[in-house]
């Protein structure tokens, strides 16, 4: 919000609260005048202001004098034009200040701050849209920071998108998202330099958080590893590689991208925490978890506790503590998967 809008919000803020006013002072000046001039008691003073102003048009607790119907008249007068100015205040209130969407984005915050080991995603341009959809469709819970009004536009047409409008270099937007018991941070911002700082403050604030950045330099790719990064993908130069390799293994790549892009409605590449598997397992070798009879899936790789990466493993292979098989296999052999371990 700019300053513009904010000193204007401020002031429509400032006039609501006038005009609350006003009616205070006019149900009070009512209702002190009938004690004075009618000799009610409070609450039969309060019970005809309140039927005078709001004009409901009740009978009258008894009957009137001179001096009460010329009150009467009075506050008749002073509430229409107090009410026309409450009206005409709320209304500018709920329709220029964007009260629905304040309402709106407190209901989606409500929902972020119930959410665990969720992705965030910072930027929502041409590389975030995609991230964003390639982690829905693997039914991933995602929150996206975007600070420009026309992304946020975009991404308020999809309904079951959760954002947080702000900086994602600021701690307190990161800290809005959830960055705390976040399980990874995708930060896509067109700036090296903002996307390092994204990375700095979210290692800081999560040291347990996968951390994966844009680099558009091959300068800044050193910088954000050292500053926390897990991973630095350079959008440019993968996409040149990714277009030398079609000519040279182009059957190769469209096996590799039907599996990789077309994600739930066709195979899955899952991993498989040795962590998590039932006791049983643990310090067993991969043919004993026996996945391909069990469940159908394949195991193509394995990842050792010192991230050295293993292509098509050994059947004799130890599942060791801090290691992670990688499966591949079809939607329903995938959910299997999960079933059973």
């Amino acid at each position: 919000m700019n300053i513009l809008s904010s000193m204007n919000l401020y002031n429509v803020k400032s006039r609501v609260y006038l005009a609350l006013f006003l009616l205070f002072v006019l149900i009070s000046i009512g209702t002190f005048g009938y004690m004075l001039i009618s000799d009610f008691v409070f609450v039969d003073a309060l019970y005809m202001t309140i039927i005078t102003v709001s004009t409901v048009g009740f009978k009258e607790v008894q009957p009137l004098d001179f001096s009460s119907k010329i009150f009467t008249i009075f506050l008749i007068l002073t509430s229409v034009t107090i009410f026309g100015y409450v009206i005409s205040v709320l209304t500018e209130y709920i329709s220029n200040t964007k009260l629905l969407d304040e309402l709106k984005f407190k209901k989606v915050q409500k929902t972020i701050d119930k959410l665990n080991n969720h992705t965030i995603v910072c930027g929502y341009g041409r590389n975030g849209n995609q991230t964003v959809a390639t982690l829905c469709s693997h039914g991933k819970s995602v929150v996206i920071i975007e600070s420009q009004s026309e992304l946020i536009d975009e991404i308020e047409l999809r309904k079951n998108l959760l954002i947080v409008k702000g900086d994602a270099t600021d701690d307190e937007t990161l800290l809005k998202a959830g960055i705390k018991k976040a399980n990874s941070l995708i930060t896509t911002l067109p700036s090296d330099a903002d996307n390092l700082y994204v990375v700095l403050s979210s290692r800081q604030l999560n040291g347990k958080c996968t951390l994966i950045s844009r680099a558009s330099n091959e300068s800044s790719y050193h910088k954000l590893k050292i500053a926390g990064a897990d991973n630095v993908i350079m959008p440019t130069k993968i996409g040149g590689a990714h277009m030398a390799t079609l000519v040279v293994t182009p059957d190769i790549i469209e096996f590799i991208d039907r599996i990789s892009i077309e994600g739930e409605s066709s195979s899955n590449i899952e991993e498989l925490v040795i962590e998590k598997l039932p006791e049983e397992y643990k310090n067993k070798s991969i043919l004993d978890l026996d996945l391909r009879k069990k469940t159908g899936c394949t195991v193509i790789g394995f990842k050792k506790p010192d991230n050295e990466y293993v292509i098509n493993p050994d059947a004799n292979m130890k599942l060791l503590p801090n290691s992670k098989l990688i499966v591949i296999g079809k939607p329903d052999q995938i959910k299997k998967l999960h079933e059973l371990f």
